[in-house]
């Protein structure tokens, strides 16, 4: 019995050692040393047999089987891609339709959140031999023809193409200007709120490519200065604000044999054109067009010889149409579209002429990533939100509405990439809890092998303390609302904490995900080890709860976001473990807007707010975004107006620190400027910081710890 008894104390005395030995997360862990890191599989591509795909590793392209994980094969390293003794990076790759080539993206120059140019190069896989595609300035979005033959690119505001045969370089456009013309390449505009970044395609056959053209002439210039030595640089770029021109947008279609151009006519009563897709045949091109208020969709089935087009779908609703995904089917005359019309993001099958054969999903619940259907087995593949709006599963399903199969299994957020013959998936997974793990499965979903586990990752965080988020909902307004918690170390329920809120909050995102989230997870476990409680709660305005809910917002930005964050902050105040006289906010982008937001209009619930890169006023920032929910600033005034922190300042009682990026291209340095100016008028103290040459991410250097250890101490002086 005494023996039992040492050893069950030697246990606990071991135990508690352990515990012990377990240190708090510092900011230097996450921000300086990249403790919390984790791996994954990058530069995926799926070869043509269906069998192999390659990755991107550090300084080589790998290829891999499917059916064997152990099979790796080099197809070429950066020591294969040398002049001289100088070896040329690996920032991205392409192979050609008969993959016997590799068009290799080296010394990459980013510009704006998705865009940037490169030099690129040829690589032989048979001779190992590599060309420069072409000399002089760098180049974009260079592309292979279908055959392999040709790489199209643009360069200078010009699309060109380069003939691999006979070695010639061929204009195709030639009135390309900065700040003027664009050809083949977007505007910031469609880049920052359309995705669109490469302007042009390839038929399928080769022989023409259809492409944009943007005339911004008359949209309004943005001047950024970037600080140097002596005398700072401007940067200036065309950026249209609510209300403001927009570029004059036309599709041309060029026949290589030819050389010939011709306009698609799609009449004129679009604003926008938000995506193009050929048909499988190569003779027409799928025009996806906008009204200014984007609530009218059109999909124009164009001639490619003679520019004819009719409409073949039409999408119309009173506040706003989300951009579809659109597929064109190789064997047969049919597409596949995404839609919110029944009141969720669902995916429906229509013959060529616009007739709807069927509706493929239907369910109270959001597709949120259409992956590509199995022609031969008439199986479509999809992630959704079906379990939740916190969840991510992916599915098949058969294109007549039938047989739906969940194909994976862990709760999280799964995403999946399909082999081109469908037969296998690679799958990322995380949870709040875990990090990615990657998996390859069959069609069917059956797990086949592990392929990044992040076993370092896990053993790190095996030594330090860290509190896991707990998901629980809120009630607030009459609505449920999905929130997160991470409770201090040592959580003691019979004492008091403050509370930081983190907030996002803009339309269609959540940041309540049972999902991985290293940087901010790992600072919101720094601050509960010094007595924090982090909450994140998703209003009214956020995604994957249908259509009526994401919304409601529309035309009042920050309104009922608002009042939800200010009533779930008084929920909280309610509970016997939190402070309620010290609840914070923190948010970043749009979070920062409502971290304004509530400091100011719930003045007597937030004692303190960060906001970093914050819009204060709406009628600052880019009109295809801000009109989408809001309309015109000239159609909608009160709605710009009264929920705008910038005409709230007056009410301002607790402490504010505003941060942003004096080089943001995307919400701008103004926003700060004027918060600043109106906060100053209005004899409201406050702390700001400024970031010289930092855009909206704010990184680079130590900018990131520098950041973070300003707002924590922030937090501790003032929360």
């Amino acid at each position: 019995m005494r023996r039992l008894f040492v050893f069950i104390i030697s246990f606990l005395i071991v135990g508690a050692l352990n515990a012990q030995d377990k240190r708090n997360i510092t900011l230097e862990d996450i921000w300086k040393d990249s403790k919390f890191s984790g791996r994954s599989i990058s530069g995926l591509r799926s070869m043509n047999d269906g069998i192999h795909y390659t990755t991107l590793r550090v300084g080589k392209i790998v290829k891999h089987a499917y059916a064997n994980k152990n099979m790796e094969e080099t197809l070429v390293s950066e020591d294969d891609l040398k002049i001289g003794k100088k070896a040329f990076n690996i920032n991205g790759y392409a192979f050609s339709a008969d993959e016997t080539k590799l068009l290799i993206a080296t010394e990459q120059e980013k510009i704006y959140r998705h865009s940037s140019k490169s030099h690129y190069y040829i690589y032989d896989l048979k001779t190992k031999e590599f060309t420069k595609l072409t000399d002089g300035v760098k180049q974009m979005y260079a592309t292979f023809s279908p055959l392999g033959n040709k790489v199209a690119y643009v360069k200078a505001n010009d699309i060109y193409y380069k003939d691999l045969t006979s070695n010639k370089e061929i204009r195709v456009t030639t009135d390309g200007k900065k700040n003027e013309i664009i050809n083949g390449a977007s505007d910031w505009v469609y880049e920052e709120e359309l995705v669109l970044v490469k302007a042009f395609k390839w038929s399928p056959n080769g022989e023409k490519i259809a492409f944009y053209r943007f005339d911004e002439s008359n949209v309004k210039e943005w001047l950024m200065k970037i600080y140097g030595p002596l005398y700072p640089n401007e940067e200036r770029f065309k950026y249209p604000k609510a209300g403001e021109d927009n570029s004059k947008v036309e599709i041309f279609f060029y026949d290589l044999a030819g050389a010939k151009k011709v306009k698609a006519n799609v009449g004129d009563s679009y604003e926008y054109i938000s995506r193009i897709n050929w048909t499988n045949d190569s003779k027409s091109l799928a025009i996806q067009s906008l009204n200014r208020q984007q609530n009218d969709l059109n999909i124009h089935l164009t001639n490619a010889e003679k520019g004819e087009s009719k409409i073949i779908f039409t999408e119309k609703t009173e506040n706003y149409v989300e951009v579809p995904t659109t597929e064109f089917l190789k064997t047969k005359d049919q597409f596949i579209i995404t839609s919110e019309k029944d009141g969720y993001n669902h995916i429906y099958l229509y013959d060529i002429n616009g007739k709807l054969i069927n509706q493929v999903t239907k369910g109270t619940w959001d597709v949120s990533s259409y992956y590509g259907v199995d022609e031969k087995k008439g199986l479509v593949f999809y992630q959704s939100a079906e379990l939740g709006a916190i969840d991510r599963q992916v599915y098949s399903i058969k294109l007549n509405g039938t047989s739906k199969k969940q194909l994976t299994a862990e709760r999280g957020q799964n995403r999946a990439s399909f082999s081109t013959s469908f037969k296998y998936f690679i799958n990322h997974h995380s949870s709040a809890s875990s990090p990615k793990l990657v998996t390859l499965h069959d069609y069917n979903g059956k797990p086949k092998s592990v392929l990044e586990d992040n076993a370092a990752l896990k053993k790190t965080m095996e030594g330090f303390n860290f509190s896991k988020k707990e998901f629980f909902k809120i009630s607030a307004n009459g609505t449920d609302l999905n929130a997160w918690k991470i409770l201090p170390t040592n959580f003691d329920k019979t004492k008091k904490y403050p509370v930081l809120m983190y907030v996002y909050g803009g339309p269609g995102i959540n940041t309540v995900n049972d999902s991985w989230d290293g940087g901010n997870t790992m600072w919101f476990n720094h601050l509960s080890s010094k007595g924090y409680i982090v909450v994140s709660v998703d209003a009214r305005g956020t995604g994957y709860r249908g259509v009526e809910f994401k919304k409601t917002t529309y035309k009042q930005l920050g309104k009922y976001e608002t009042e939800d964050q200010i009533s779930a902050a008084k929920y909280l105040a309610t509970l016997p473990y939190v402070d309620g006289s010290r609840i914070g906010m923190f948010g970043w982008s749009y979070g920062g807007y409502m971290s304004s937001l509530c400091i100011t209009k719930g003045a007597d619930v937030f004692k303190a707010a960060i906001a970093v890169a914050p819009v204060t006023n709406w009628r600052y920032y880019d009109n295809i975004y801000t009109e989408r929910y809001m309309q015109r600033p000239q159609d909608n005034a009160s709605g710009y107006d009264d929920n705008s922190p910038i005409n709230h300042v007056d009410k301002l009682k607790g402490n504010y620190l505003l941060v942003h990026g004096m080089a943001d291209d995307n919400v701008h340095y103004q926003n700060a400027v004027e918060m600043s100016a109106a906060l100053i008028n209005a004899n409201k103290q406050f702390t700001e910081m400024m970031y010289p040459n930092k855009n909206h991410g704010i990184y680079g250097g130590n900018t990131r710890l520098h950041l973070y250890t300003l707002m924590t101490e922030f937090i501790l002086k003032n929360l």
